[in-house]
């Protein structure tokens, strides 16, 4: 059984803390994949919600005070109760601040997966790299050693998305081909997807490496069919069509069009 089948199966609650731009983009695409999203940032219940979650994503894009106090105490509780825990560092690098947030959440807890874009990753893992803005992803370098690098400095699944995709614990290490470049051009397709990949790993029973490949590599194919489906149309009718896709890519169209390959390490 594949994973997104899992999934479909298990209807795995997912806590998500958030950015206000992508929430409802975020929920609404957890419901077309077949998990089931919690939105809660209160610090008066997000440590309760954390407990009873099978993932809690915790996402910097649009930070205050509170949301961070409320991502330390639900990302210390899904430590305590064994929960997977994603990290979307949003534009670390781009300011002191968002470096200093995402320095302060990974002293503070564990995380079972990192996923951003280059720029990110690198400021994260304190690595050299060229970042402008939250959406920076470009540069010059070895994005394979990056991830390579950052793994077991994080002690986490380190998932670094681009062109091409890459996803490693630093013993093994996955690329993935899929995808689309029409995502760019729909905000908040990045912060669904590490969202996405908490469903997968919720369901990954200690397997979260290739949970998370599979969660790339399925999103990609839904963006890839979505974007073949509104070809002669634009990123709106693209983002309607996509959340379609996650609903209605089944686990035979998956596998027929995933593009993973495991590196010779």
């Amino acid at each position: 059984m594949t994973y997104l089948a899992k999934v479909r199966e298990l209807n795995p609650l997912v806590h998500n803390i958030t950015n206000i731009v992508v929430a409802n983009f975020s929920a609404n695409g957890l419901l077309a994949l077949g998990a089931s999203p919690f939105m809660a940032d209160a610090q008066e219940e997000v440590a309760d919600v954390a407990a009873m979650s099978g993932a809690v994503v915790l996402n910097i894009g649009t930070l205050n005070e509170q949301l961070i106090a409320s991502m330390v105490l639900a990302g210390q509780s899904a430590n305590t109760h064994n929960v997977p825990l994603v990290l979307d560092p949003v534009g670390a690098g781009a300011t002191a601040y968002r470096s200093e947030v995402t320095q302060r959440l990974l002293n503070e807890m564990k995380i079972t997966a990192l996923r951003g874009n280059v720029a990110e990753v690198a400021n994260v893992a304190g690595e050299s790299w060229a970042s402008k803005g939250v959406d920076a992803g470009a540069g010059d370098g070895d994005v394979i050693a990056l991830a390579n690098k950052a793994a077991p400095k994080l002690g986490s699944v380190v998932i670094i998305t681009g062109k091409e995709d890459v996803i490693t614990d630093g013993s093994r290490t996955f690329i993935v081909s899929n995808g689309h470049p029409v995502l760019t051009k729909v905000t908040g397709t990045g912060c669904l997807l590490s969202a996405v990949v908490g469903a997968f790993l919720a369901v990954s029973e200690g397997n979260g490496l290739e949970a998370a490949a599979e969660a790339i590599s399925f999103y990609g194919v839904a963006a890839e069919i979505a974007a073949e489906l509104t070809a002669h149309k634009g990123p709106g009718d693209f983002q309607i069509e996509f959340l379609n896709q996650l609903a209605m890519v089944t686990p035979q169209i998956y596998s027929g069009k995933s593009q993973i390959r495991l590196l010779n390490q």
